[in-house]
């Protein structure tokens, strides 16, 4: 180590050098030199390719397979949709509107608060007089029942006690015994398509109110008692 310093290498290069000369002699012991050598001088051949088969598809004939069906079905007859036409029954129609019928308020002014609680009241009333074999309700007219949105929600115990239990179609008669038939949906408890035809025939508006008398298992007889402007001028129909 002494001389080794002397002539200027540090103990690092010193201990490196003695691992590279013990290396060389490991790979000589090993003849690893001349091994390498006829790795290098050996001709290069190609490795053998595994030959690809090649798929022939030929045209095959689809068979239409039948239906899977449930063994529950298996042994019922086959239904065939198209054959069964919907019941007229079910299909809602629209009651023809005519222009004389459409009732414009358009001049009727702005509905005080006082005008909605007389024209509830009268509802009231009048449902009063009404044949009570037949259940009946008042509701007045909002914003959203005949304006925007023509959606007339209904008194929930009065549907859990008399209105179907599923949807169905809902016919509303009005004063000159003229039908128009709505969507009735159970499970939001109101009155959807068909509604706002009856709504604009009739020229209902914000603050009126309306008697709802059940005289059929989904019929109305509807009492309209428009509500007063602010000058005091009044309609009943």
């Amino acid at each position: 180590m002494a001389a080794v310093a002397k002539q200027g290498m540090s103990a690092y290069e010193a201990a490196r050098e003695r691992t590279v000369l013990e290396n060389k002699r490991k790979m000589e012991a090993l003849n690893l030199h001349h091994l390498s050598a006829a790795v290098k001088e050996a001709p290069k051949t190609p490795s053998p390719m595994k030959q690809k088969r090649r798929r022939i598809i030929e045209d095959a004939v689809v068979v239409p397979s039948p239906p899977r069906r449930s063994r529950r079905l298996a042994n019922l007859p086959e239904v065939k949709y198209a054959e069964i036409a919907p019941h007229s029954a079910d299909r809602m129609t629209r009651s023809p509107r005519r222009p004389t019928d459409l009732i414009h308020l358009a001049n009727r002014g702005s509905i005080s608060m006082k005008a909605r609680m007389e024209a509830a009241r009268k509802a009231e009333e009048l449902e009063s007089q009404l044949d009570p074999e037949f259940p009946s309700f008042v509701k007045a007219m909002l914003h959203s029942h005949v304006v925007r949105g023509f959606w007339l929600g209904l008194p929930s115990h009065f549907c859990d006690t008399y209105m179907p239990k599923q949807d169905s179609i809902v016919t509303l008669v009005d004063e000159k015994d003229e039908e128009f038939d709505t969507n009735y949906l159970a499970y939001k408890k109101g009155l959807s398509g068909g509604w706002a035809g009856f709504a604009i025939c009739h020229g209902m508006q914000d603050g009126d109110a309306a008697v709802f008398q059940l005289i059929k298992p989904t019929t109305f007889k509807v009492h309209i008692i428009r509500a007063a402007s602010d000058d005091h001028s009044e309609e009943d129909e």
